[in-house]
C-alpha cells in the first residue's frame, strides 16, 4: 500500500493510536509509551525485536521520554501493537490530551528532594490513561522536577511540578558566625549575616535544600518537604516561561487535586485550539490562581466531563 493509497481519515484513524506517518513513505512511527522514562529490561527487549521485526531497525526517543520504532508499513501497524502488547506495552501519545508525563531522575539524584517515579507514576495513572478520552481544547503537558534545578523544565510544561526542602531556621542557634557554613552552602545567594543572625531572602531563596544541616550550630538541622507548581509554561514557536502558585504545598494530596483542577479547567473555559497559556492569559492568572485553590472545579467534575466539549482538539502531533 502506497502512501497514495492511504486515506488522510486512515491517517488521521493510526495517527490516534501513536503512529506518524514518515513523511515522503507509506512508513509510520509507532509512538510506545514508557512511565516517565521507565522501562524494563524485558521490554526493551521486545521493543528491539519489535523494530527489527515490524520497523526499519531504528529506534528513537523523543523529548516526552516516548519511544518510536521508525518504518512500520500501515498494513503492520496492528501487529506492532500486539507484539509490544505482550510486555504490557502501548502506543499513543498524540491529540488534544493529556500527554505522558515526564520527570526527571530526583527519586535517586543526590539534589532530588521527591520522589519523583512515584509521583509522576500516580498522574500517569490517573491523567494520562485515566483521562485518556478526554478531549481538551490543545495537548496538555505535565512534567515533574525533584529540584529547582529544573532538568526537565518543569516551568515550560502547562503545568510543572518542582520538589522543594523549605529550610526551617532556628533563629536561637544562631551563632553569627562571620565565616557563615549556611551562607557558603547556598548557590544563590539566599542568605547572609546581619548584625550577628543569619537572615534568608524568601523573595531569592528556591528552596533547593542545600543549606540544610550545613550550620556547624545546627540552625538548620531539617526543612519541610514541599512541592511548588507552576502553570502556564510552553516551549515551541512561541516560548513562554510557566508563573508559579504563591502556595508551596505539602502533600501529594494537594498536588494531584491541583493538576486535576487544572485539567478541569482547561476543558471547561479554555476555547479549542488554544493552548493552556493563552486560557490563563484571557482569562487572568489570579482568576485562574483562585480557581485552583478552591473547590469548585471537583465538585463539578462531572458535568464538566459530561460536556460535550472539543470533539475536534487544535494539537498537529
Amino acid at each position: 500500500m502506497s502512501a497514495l493509497t492511504i486515506s488522510p481519515e486512515e491517517v488521521k484513524r493510526v495517527k490516534g493510536l501513536g503512529f506518524l506517518n514518515n513523511k515522503g513513505t507509506d512508513n509510520f512511527s509507532g509512538r510506545i509509551i514508557t512511565v516517565n522514562g521507565k522501562i524494563t529490561a524485558k521490554q526493551q527487549q521486545i521493543i528491539a525485536e519489535a523494530a527489527e521485526k515490524f520497523g526499519n531497525g531504528n529506534i528513537t526517543f523523543t523529548t516526552r521520554l516516548t519511544i518510536e520504532v521508525q518504518g512500520i508499513p500501515f498494513d503492520k501497524i496492528e501487529d506492532f501493537r500486539a507484539y509490544i502488547a505482550q510486555a504490557g506495552l502501548i502506543t499513543g501519545g498524540t491529540g488534544s490530551v493529556v500527554r505522558p508525563v515526564v520527570s526527571c531522575k530526583g527519586t535517586t539524584c543526590q539534589y532530588g528532594q521527591i520522589d519523583t517515579f512515584a509521583l509522576s507514576e500516580e498522574i500517569h495513572e490517573r491523567f494520562y490513561l485515566g483521562y485518556h478520552t478526554v478531549k481538551l481544547p490543545h495537548k496538555f503537558k505535565i512534567a515533574v522536577g525533584g529540584c529547582p534545578n529544573n532538568c526537565v523544565k518543569p516551568d515550560l510544561n502547562d503545568l510543572g511540578i518542582v520538589g522543594q526542602l523549605v529550610p526551617n531556621f532556628d533563629e536561637d542557634e544562631c551563632n553569627g558566625c562571620k565565616k557563615c557554613s549556611v551562607v557558603a552552602a547556598c548557590p544563590i545567594k539566599a542568605c547572609k549575616v546581619v548584625d550577628g543572625v543569619l537572615e534568608i531572602d524568601e523573595d531569592v531563596c528556591n528552596h533547593c535544600g542545600r543549606c540544610v544541616g550545613k550550620c556547624r550550630f545546627d540552625a538548620i538541622e531539617d526543612g519541610t518537604r514541599g512541592y511548588k507548581i507552576y502553570i502556564g509554561g510552553r516551549w515551541g514557536k512561541k516560548v513562554k516561561q510557566g508563573r508559579a502558585l504563591e502556595k508551596i504545598f505539602t502533600s501529594k494530596e494537594e498536588v494531584l487535586d491541583i493538576v486535576e483542577k487544572a485539567i478541569l479547567l482547561f476543558r471547561e473555559q479554555g476555547r479549542t485550539g488554544e493552548r493552556f497559556v493563552e486560557t490563563i492569559d484571557r482569562l487572568g492568572f489570579e482568576n485562574v490562581e483562585e480557581q485552583l485553590l478552591g473547590n469548585d472545579l471537583l465538585e463539578r467534575k462531572q458535568e464538566i466531563l459530561d460536556a460535550k466539549l472539543h470533539l475536534t482538539g487544535g494539537a498537529s502531533c
